[in-house]
């Protein structure tokens, strides 16, 4: 209990030093400015054209409009301290280094992904609907299709730890983890128990944790713990007590790799709650999927991409290819037992580091390409005029548009602002629940009985252009059943809500609306 109580401490003090050197660092921007406007009388002129310059560059930069409207507005507030924070706020930010070793990566480890062969053309022949999907895809974000490949949902954080226990066990080479959050407990100490058995047993254990996520949950020295018990480990992009927008990009992918031939992705973290072990919301709803066959060897590669940039030799990505000296799965077509089917998979990744938004064009490319229903599960929505106005579009075409949100949330100003799109929403014709049980966490796509996606990546600002993320698209598949089936049997244990109780008043509709100007940073 001591020595709990002592980390407890030390973590608290971290964490508040870090808050605290920011505060400092902001604040003394300030003052220094204000105080040198008393001696230099044609300072504000100055920084005032400054922040015009500013303005008019974040008017051209390649970048979302809800970025570049967050940061006009403060700049008009602050004429005097906007412009310069603004600059020293970007050029703190040093991703160059990052963004190089990354694309390196993704060059060398490209060929390897079609180890198993090109089946772009064959999903193309047996179902052409799916050909811009695919090939986007494939030809632009280098993700390509797999065939040969078991799916199997899981509509809840309990279903899916069994599994994953059961899996892990089966484990003969190597083991590879890649997760947000980490946080001691039943979940993390079970999985830590079988990976830490593995590796007396001499596999390769590697684990990836985002420092930001992990740092309430982890003691700092967490990795030289793992790496006396054999398991390796990266902590991505460590936060430091700067301001800078390389913080904002953290690692929020959640992946499992077994051997190559088995790997898992979805909505859920290692920690109790993600299991209703423990309750913070409510009953926790998530979703994730497991994938069996040659389309696993395409999360175990995202998960290699960010693990080489690590201080760990690097990889012959060939080599850890699980069918290298058999051949690939052979697996025939059809649909296979309960919620596990056969068919054609794409896992893919996003990066915030390029200027390709892989997570959204695939969210967008369902919902422009629905003909009778788009059912979407997703803890916030904090969108962009591009998928509101796809998604009003949808619903005033005749399709069946409906979201379903969490009622009792995690951060009640992202419960706010999230709010603050149900009205555009609802007039457009789009039905909105809130999850009544508790806090629903999955983030899943599921139209016209034909595609489906389930992975990491939120409605919301910070998931789809700030986020290092992953997902799996699921084309013609008996999953795609198991997915709608499942939010359908949500939908009763949700609430519609209503224009009515969207804003009651002025007040209510003002609060909202102010929010949302700063929605990019949430």
């Amino acid at each position: 209990m001591i020595n709990k109580k002592k980390w407890i401490k030390f973590l608290f003090r971290r964490r508040s030093l870090v808050t605290l050197t920011l505060l400092i660092q902001i604040i003394l921007i300030m003052l220094l400015l204000a105080e040198a406007g008393k001696h230099l009388k044609y300072l504000y002129i100055i920084l005032f054209i400054l922040s015009l310059l500013v303005c008019i560059h974040v008017l051209n930069k390649h970048e979302k409009a809800g970025y570049k409207q967050t940061w006009i507005f403060l700049i008009l507030i602050f004429p005097f301290f906007g412009g310069i924070l603004y600059i020293l706020f970007r050029s703190w930010s040093n991703p160059k280094k990052l963004k190089r070793n990354l694309e390196k990566n993704i060059r060398e480890s490209k060929e390897s992904f079609f180890l198993s062969g090109n089946r772009l053309d064959e999903l193309i022949d047996d179902h052409g609907e799916f050909r811009t999907n695919a090939q986007y895809l494939q030809d632009y974000a280098n993700f390509p299709v797999y065939a040969n490949t078991r799916q199997q949902y899981f509509d809840s954080g309990e279903a899916y730890f069994d599994k994953v226990l059961e899996e892990l066990e089966k484990a003969q080479k190597y083991v590879f983890l890649e997760f947000f959050i980490l946080k001691e407990g039943l979940m993390l100490n079970s999985i830590m128990d079988i990976l830490e058995k593995k590796a007396a047993q001499g596999l390769d254990i590697r684990i990836i944790y985002d420092d930001l996520g992990c740092f309430f949950t982890l003691p700092h020295d967490y990795p030289k713990r793992l790496l006396k018990k054999g398991i390796k480990c990266f902590v991505f992009n460590p936060f430091r007590p700067i301001v800078s927008s390389l913080q904002n990009n953290r690692d929020h992918r959640k992946i499992i790799s077994i051997d190559g031939k088995a790997a898992f992705t979805g909505g859920l973290n290692l920690a109790d709650e993600y299991i209703n072990k423990v309750e913070r919301f409510g009953h926790w709803k998530d979703s994730a999927i497991m994938i069996e066959g040659d389309g696993a060897w395409s999360l175990t590669l995202i998960f290699l991409q960010m693990w080489n940039l690590s201080k760990y030799e690097k990889d012959d990505y060939p080599s850890l290819y699980p069918w290298k000296d058999c051949g690939v799965m052979n697996a025939e077509k059809g649909v296979a037992d309960g919620y596990e089917a056969w068919g054609y998979v794409q896992p893919y990744a996003d990066s915030p580091l390029d200027n390709e938004n892989v997570g959204e064009h695939v969210y967008i490319q369902i919902i422009n390409q629905a003909k009778k229903y788009i059912y979407i599960n997703t803890p916030y929505l904090i969108v962009d005029d591009n998928l509101l106005s796809a998604l009003t579009l949808a619903a005033k075409s005749g399709v069946d548009v409906r979201i379903i949100t969490p009622y009792r949330w995690d951060k009640w100003i992202v419960a706010i602002t999230s709010r603050s799109y149900y009205r555009r929403l609802i007039q457009a014709g789009v039905k909105v629940y809130e999850y009544t049980s508790g806090f629903c966490h999955g983030k899943s796509f599921v139209s016209d009985d034909k595609i489906a996606t389930v992975g990491t990546t939120n409605l919301d600002f910070r998931s789809l252009y700030l986020h290092f993320e992953c997902g799996v698209l699921i084309y013609s598949s008996a999953t795609i059943a198991a997915i709608k089936e499942d939010f359908l049997k949500t939908v009763p244990v949700s609430h519609e809500m209503t224009l009515n109780q969207c804003a009651r008043n002025a007040f209510q509709r003002i609060i909202p609306d102010v929010l949302r100007v700063f929605a990019p940073l949430m």
